[in-house]
């Protein structure tokens, strides 16, 4: 083996700061500028110049559902959706809901509600959690509620 006949290294070392004057780099600032903050030590990574900091500045969550997770809420349905994609005499569970509405797995695991908004115009049979508003709205367009805990 030759060494004169070895490729060269195509990568450049880091500069080691702060070993001296010899080092080629400076004596006491070594690379970094005479003064400053950055001179001194490192800045942390979410600090804002001063300023009152943005996890400070965002207000608390409140309200009703403070400390439950949000992504374990019900999936909201209301009557316009079941009026769209229903005909009449349709009995409505989680599966058929899961099928046509085209809802993933994951995201079925959060259950679904049925909620008195819009116009019910169609007699449905509905095995899923629904309102007290939505209920009374489901018998009167004569259908039937037959969900159970």
């Amino acid at each position: 083996m030759i060494l004169s006949t070895l490729p060269k290294t195509v990568l450049t070392r880091k500069k080691r700061l702060g070993r001296g004057y010899g080092s080629g780099v400076g004596g006491h600032t070594v690379g970094r500028g005479q003064k400053g903050q950055k001179t001194r030590n490192k800045i942390p990574l979410w600090f804002e110049g001063g300023q009152l900091p943005i996890i400070r500045r965002t207000p608390f969550v409140k309200g009703k559902h403070r400390f439950q997770v949000i992504k374990l809420q019900p999936i909201t349905v209301n009557f316009d959706i079941l009026t769209k994609h229903f005909t009449d005499k349709d009995t409505i569970d989680s599966a058929t809901l899961i099928k046509t509405l085209k809802i993933s797995d994951k995201e079925a695991k959060r259950g679904f509600k049925v909620i008195s908004t819009g116009k019910l115009e169609k007699a449905l049979d509905i095995n899923v959690p629904a309102s007290a508003g939505a209920i009374k709205a489901i018998e009167k367009a004569g259908g039937k509620y037959i969900f159970s805990k």
